[in-house]
């Protein structure tokens, strides 16, 4: 019995082997988890499809030959499309910004019609896992996380179908790899590194009460072309649509779900003729949808107007608390910039707290005082001063351009109105507004209103005649000459953190507390939180400084003005020869500016000589011009041309700066005389920085910071308009040439007149990169462009045409593809940042304090950075959108180079709003625009003559 029992066993080893051997043969074993933190991913539904790390098969033992069945064969069987499917260890690089994960799952054997939703993939804690069998990669979830993601369609507005129901059959999907639009280009996570900090916005959240906003087509037949017919018509349709409705004169949005269509007869009340209006329903809209956003925004201007705030161009103002200043005989007005926008947090309200500034007088009084001091040339001297300036008419709170005068006019001419009637301005004025016009031999104010084209294809009015004596000049064109007029007016204007928020809140619960305002949002399912929205921040590392013998941390004020006027310069360029040019009455200004000049250029590295002194017998700009033409061409070897003016006079320096930007290139310098005057320690202070200034224009570097990227250049561009030659436009190009981004090239670029989106990009960064190699011996790989000057309606005009433009340069260079990065610079915008010291206290954040998250855009990889540091009032960040990413830099990264870019302005020792290319394409263009009229000389382009 026990040989029979041992026999049994041995035989049931045999076939136990037998069995284990084609198993092993026909499938792969389960894979076993990889370990890794955090809790272990759930299974999938099917064996080594979806993303599961393959275990090989288990040898056989020796002699023993199993009956193999093919990896396919088995799918097959499972209903299943071969596809490779390699292990999570063999994957890709990370999703990159331009993959479509929203491809249409494919159809799985015993689904349910009702599960059609995708098949849920399962995103182990490692972060990552394959598509659908694919090498696609889906985004990971944090570190620990284990998600569970149906790969569905996600749901448009444009379809007639309910949110979230399943998409129309035989609708195109994108294929993976397939780049998607701009619009729809997915973020890349927001960055985790750097200090946390408590954030408050000047964004409150909008909470969506309605489940859906119904969106209808209305018809006339006959067709009715004035548009305020329509909406008066419309609104005698009450009982059908309801008190509640947002029409734009073909389409309808409610609140409620009407049966469809509805045809109803209306009486055109202009023309007696009866008409029949057609209500067909189109679509459905959640509420948060983009359309939407549209007629939010008007249901809050009704909210402001029930408020009793006035509108003035596109924001509200409260005249009735207005801060008068009678000693500069100006008027305050305080009042709101508001909008609804889709954030990725969701809908907000963002409140901005503004100004604006009015004059007491009348236009008539400023001509009245033009005429006193004028008298010969009164006329002139009128269209000089007020053509171009914006006034505003306070009987109907308008704004309007000055765009010429009529000085053969008087309000005692006619006019027609639009109802053909003809009406003198005095009886006009009267009859409608009860105003009495006193003086009745005054000119009349030209306004031309853009051209526009209305709905039945006529032009509108081609020119609005104005009442000198009932305009009020806006703002205050002359302040910068008035140092105590700017510190009155803008001690008024700032306000701090603290102020800012009792600001917004105030307006919150005025809406809060009245009734009709409060109605008038929840009839759209609107909510308006009481409070800002607060959020959490990252605060950058600081930057280290680096001069020539030394590197230091900065302050927290971001400011090393001690450590540059006592430390030498990361290189200088000795100033051997160079001209002097004074009047012959500022002749001690000038010796005592040689002598400050030489004491203090020893802290700093720099030699400078004994110049050449050019002594002119007066001041005119033809005594200047013909003096420096002839030094200049007589001697080639001038370094720079250093001029004192006895005042601040734009012609004079114009003058100047034509010739040796232009005619005769050499670097130069200007300085207003009285800038120098006063105590000797006003002097050195003032000549340690114009040394600073003169060392960058001959080609010196003043400091750096570590730029961890190597064979990077970066790029800064914006756009200039010249306004006294018919607007024409200038585009400044400025890019780096060196590793540590302290040389740069610079174009300049003019344009037609109007035109913002730059023309001439290939050429200027042809030249560059052709100078680069000259420099280096080398093309920069990563190219990384600042493009400043761009609102968000042009974000895909330059994705669509000027970031083609760079890269067709390219192809210039035998087989040369870098990678490039192009990041939108906005200063102009409303979002305020507030640190949150306590529940209800705020303070100015600290420089580097960056949010990339809730209140960014939906389709762009964008942040908001507050570099500089702020002395008064709020802090306004910088916001940054990258539209084009092919080098794939992280958020990170990319926040981080351009927070270093913001120390990198030489005309300032500390953070700037916005890179110093920016800074220096922005000067660039400035310079060329309003002086020179013209491009600078070819032979400056590798200095910094601009600045």
């Amino acid at each position: 019995m026990a040989l029979c029992g041992a026999e049994r066993a041995r035989a049931c080893a045999v076939r136990w082997r037998r069995l284990r051997a084609r198993l092993d043969g026909a499938a792969m074993e389960r894979p076993r988890p990889r370990r890794c933190p955090g809790p272990a991913a759930p299974r999938s539904q099917f064996r080594g499809v979806l993303g599961r790390a393959q275990r090989l098969p288990q040898p056989a033992p020796p002699g023993i030959r199993p009956s193999v069945v093919p990896l396919a064969t088995l799918l097959r069987g499972l209903g299943l499309a071969e596809r490779p499917c390699p292990p999570l260890e063999e994957v890709g690089p990370a999703l990159s910004p331009d993959t479509d994960v929203t491809a249409e799952a494919p159809s799985w054997p015993g689904l349910a019609a009702g599960d059609a939703g995708g098949v849920p993939v399962v995103l182990p804690s490692r972060g990552r896992a394959l598509w659908q069998g694919r090498e696609e990669v889906l985004p990971g979830s944090p570190a620990g996380d284990a998600t569970t993601l149906p790969l569905r369609k996600a749901p448009t507005t444009t379809d007639l179908r309910l949110p979230g129901t399943l998409p129309a059959p035989g609708t195109p999907l994108p294929t993976p790899g397939t780049p998607l639009p701009a619009s729809r280009r997915a973020p890349q996570k927001p960055a985790v590194k750097g200090t946390t900090l408590a954030v408050g916005l000047n964004s409150v959240k909008i909470h969506c009460q309605n489940e859906a906003v119904y969106q209808y087509h209305v018809t006339f037949s006959p067709e009715v072309e004035c548009r305020s017919t329509r909406f008066a018509m419309l609104k005698e349709l009450r009982e059908v649509t309801g008190d509640i409705t947002a029409f734009d004169g073909s389409i309808l949005f409610l609140p409620i779900l009407l049966p469809r269509p509805i045809s109803l007869k209306a009486q055109n009340r202009s023309s007696g003729e009866e008409i029949t209006i057609t209500i067909q329903f189109t679509k459905i809209l959640e509420p948060s949808s983009d359309l939407c956003i549209p007629f939010y925004n008007v249901v809050f201007r009704r909210v402001l107007r029930i408020l009793d705030l006035k509108l003035i161009g596109r924001n509200f103002f409260e005249p009735a608390q207005a801060m008068v200043l009678h000693q500069h005989r100006l008027q305050i007005w305080p009042g709101y910039s508001a909008s609804i926008r889709k954030k990725d947090g969701g809908l907000f309200l963002l409140i901005d707290c503004i100004h604006k500034i009015i004059r007491s007088d009348s236009i008539l009084n400023i001509m009245h005082n033009i005429y006193r001091q004028n008298l010969s040339s009164f006329q002139d001297e009128c269209t000089k001063q007020l053509v171009g300036s914006v006034v505003i008419t306070r009987y109907n709170n308008r704004m309007y351009r000055i765009d010429d005068i009529d000085w053969d006019k008087t309000p005692r001419d006619s006019f027609t109105m639009a109802s053909g009637e003809e009406v003198t301005f005095m009886d006009y004025y009267s009859k409608n507004y009860g105003i009495t016009i006193r003086e009745l031999d005054q000119p009349l104010l030209i306004h031309r209103p853009k051209e526009k084209r209305m709905l039945q294809g006529k032009h509108q009015v081609d020119m609005v005649l104005l009442v000198p004596e009932l305009a009020f000049m806006t703002g205050v064109p002359d302040m910068k000459k008035d140092s105590r007029m700017m510190k009155d007016v803008m001690r008024e204007m700032l306000q701090s953190p603290q102020q800012h928020y009792a600001r917004l809140t105030s307006l919150l619960h005025r809406i809060r507390d009245s009734p009709k305002a409060s109605q008038e949002l929840l009839s759209w399912g609107l909510r308006l939180d009481l409070d800002i929205h607060r959020t959490e921040g990252r605060v950058l590392p600081m930057e280290r400084i680096n001069l020539r013998h030394s590197s230091f941390l900065p302050t927290e004020d971001l400011i090393w003005s001690k450590e540059v006027m006592r430390e030498a310069s990361i290189s200088v360029v000795a100033l051997n020869y160079w001209l002097l040019v004074y009047p012959k009455r500022l002749q001690n200004l000038a010796k005592d500016l040689v002598v400050t000049m030489e004491s203090v250029s020893g802290p700093l590295g720099m030699w400078v000589s004994r110049p050449a002194l050019v002594e002119l017998k007066d001041d005119r700009i033809e005594t200047y011009s013909k003096t420096i033409r002839s030094m200049l061409g007589s001697q080639d070897k001038v370094q720079l041309l250093l001029c004192i003016i006895s005042g601040s006079r734009d012609d004079l320096y114009g003058a100047i700066k034509k010739l040796c930007c232009v005619q005769v290139p050499v670097p130069s310098q200007v300085i207003n005389a009285q800038t120098l005057a006063g105590h000797p320690s006003k002097m050195r202070s003032v000549v340690q920085k114009v040394l600073l200034q003169i060392n960058c224009k001959m080609g010196g570097e003043l400091w750096g910071v570590d730029i961890p990227l190597k064979q990077l250049m970066v790029i800064g561009m914006d756009v200039y308009h010249d306004h006294s030659r018919g607007r024409h436009s200038v585009i400044g190009f400025v890019a780096s040439m060196n590793h540590v981004l302290t040389k740069w090239y610079s174009r300049v670029v003019f344009q037609m007149p109007n035109q913002e989106i730059a023309d001439s990009l290939r050429l200027c960064l042809t030249n560059a990169l052709q100078h680069f190699h000259e420099v280096n011996h080398c093309l920069p790989n990563k190219i990384v462009v600042y493009r400043d000057g761009v609102a968000d309606s042009q974000l895909d005009t330059v994705l669509k045409y000027e970031i083609p433009q760079l890269q067709k340069c390219f192809d210039t260079f035998e087989s040369y593809e870098p990678s490039l990065v192009v990041v939108v610079v906005q200063k102009q915008n409303s979002t305020n940042f507030y640190s949150v010291a306590t529940e209800q206290q705020f303070t100015s954040p600290p420089p580097g304090t960056v949010i990339d998250h809730t209140v960014t855009s939906l389709g762009w990889q964008d942040f908001f950075l507050l570099a500089h540091h702020s002395r008064q009032g709020c802090s306004i960040p910088t916001h940054y959108i990258c539209v084009l990413n092919t080098a794939k830099l992280s958020s990170e990264h990319l926040q981080r180079l351009t927070f270093k870019l913001c120390h990198l302005y030489w005309n300032w020792p500390g953070t700037v709003r916005v890179p110093a290319p920016c800074m220096y394409a922005h000067k660039l263009a400035f310079l060329s625009g309003q002086v020179l009229h013209h491009e600078p000389s070819a032979h400056l382009c590798d200095k910094l003559f601009f600045l």
